[in-house]
């Protein structure tokens, strides 16, 4: 198959690390030698950063794959994948670099393993630019469970910007096929709930204050609904490094979770993270779709995989998930169309996803 190395352009589109996750995913479960150039030539430091080779190793490791210019710094890696096997698998980042992209990369792999899969992510847990672990507890893991399967996160220790030191492990069995999702009725917000946190050195008091400044923000819009922002402290025997935070996540009558989130940092009052965290929630349950927009693009792999038609009905098109979209078509055969939803309400900016699913088949099982 060397001659048909499929070659991606990682320059393109959001020209991130997304780009790279998504294509050796897919490389990884089809059997697809790949070579990506140009690698986050978007950013301002170009070039493979420590989390995305964690992620690139992990993914060879599951496969038994051959991986070429997996260095920091390198702008072009060739990947040729092998068998994906089950067992205990480690990736750790060395930094703050974000498990939960960690978790993004190697999961779908291992849903097509021959055997159950343990992994062992090691980085940062509630990092920026990244979805925290409470987001893909709370939110990702209920909704992408939809597709028949299920998995374990034990987050075992959390870890911060800048050390990092957080390690989550991750459990899950494989499948013999993922069933298509229809998420299309977002029904009425019937709770809001969440966590503000603190670890290290801040007091308790700061993620009462995010708590208290998120209710507030969220009260102006949505008056007579309990709010239960639960203020935490995290153990020290738990978490490693100094850092606060907050998810709010409004769920549905028809099961729908959406989720605002913030972290906070040096110099940055701890109202003003509640309230950013509060009103990311707004934005995301005044555009009507039935996921948020950093769900949006973590399901599109996962649509491109399934046996049928997935149709998923979401706000504003994210450029991530035009990226993943984009990688998903070019590598599998699944088609994906967007169509303006037609709506009553013409304030509401909503798009129906649909995807026919290539219907990816477990060999393994």
């Amino acid at each position: 198959m060397d001659g048909d190395r499929v070659e991606i352009d990682g320059g393109i589109m959001e020209g991130g690390g997304q780009i790279l996750r998504v294509s050796t995913a897919l490389s990884c479960l089809l059997g697809l030698p790949l070579r990506v150039r140009r690698i986050r030539a978007g950013r301002s430091q170009p070039g493979l950063r420590p989390q995305h080779l964690s992620g690139l190793e992990i993914i060879r490791d599951l496969c038994e794959g051959k991986l070429e210019g997996g260095e920091i710094g390198s702008t072009e890696i060739t990947f040729t994948p092998g068998k994906i096997k089950g067992g205990t698998h480690i990736a750790d980042t060395k930094t703050a670099g974000s498990v939960c992209l960690l978790m993004q990369v190697a999961m779908p792999c291992v849903l097509f393993a021959a055997s159950p899969s343990e992994l062992h992510l090691k980085g940062g847990t509630n990092a920026e630019m990244a979805p925290q672990i409470d987001y893909t507890v709370m939110v990702f893991k209920p909704i992408v469970e939809k597709f028949n399967f299920t998995f374990n996160c034990d987050i075992k220790k959390r870890g911060y910007y800048p050390q990092g030191g957080g390690e989550v492990v991750v459990q899950m069995s494989p499948v013999k096929e993922l069933s298509p999702i229809n998420l299309t009725e977002r029904g009425t917000v019937t709770k809001i709930y969440g966590r503000a946190f603190v670890a290290g050195a801040l007091p308790i008091k700061l993620a009462k204050d995010m708590s208290a400044a998120a209710v507030r923000c969220i009260r102006k819009e949505i008056r007579d609904l309990y709010i239960n922002i639960q203020p935490v402290r995290e153990p020290d025997d738990q978490a490693v490094g100094t850092a606060s935070g907050i998810i709010v996540v409004a769920e549905t009558s028809t099961g729908c979770l959406l989720a605002g989130s913030s972290l906070g940092k040096r110099g940055k009052n701890s109202d003003k993270v509640g309230i950013e965290a509060a009103e990311i929630l707004l934005r995301n349950l005044k555009h009507g779709g039935a996921v948020d927009d950093s769900l949006q693009d973590q399901l599109i792999i996962f649509m491109a995989l399934a046996n049928g038609v997935s149709r998923v009905k979401s706000g504003p098109i994210t450029l991530h998930t035009q990226t993943a979209i984009h990688f998903a078509e070019q590598l599998t055969k699944a088609k994906f169309t967007v169509t303006k939803s037609e709506e009553e309400d013409p304030s509401q900016d909503t798009y129906i996803i649909e995807c026919q699913g290539m219907g990816m088949i477990n060999r393994n099982l």
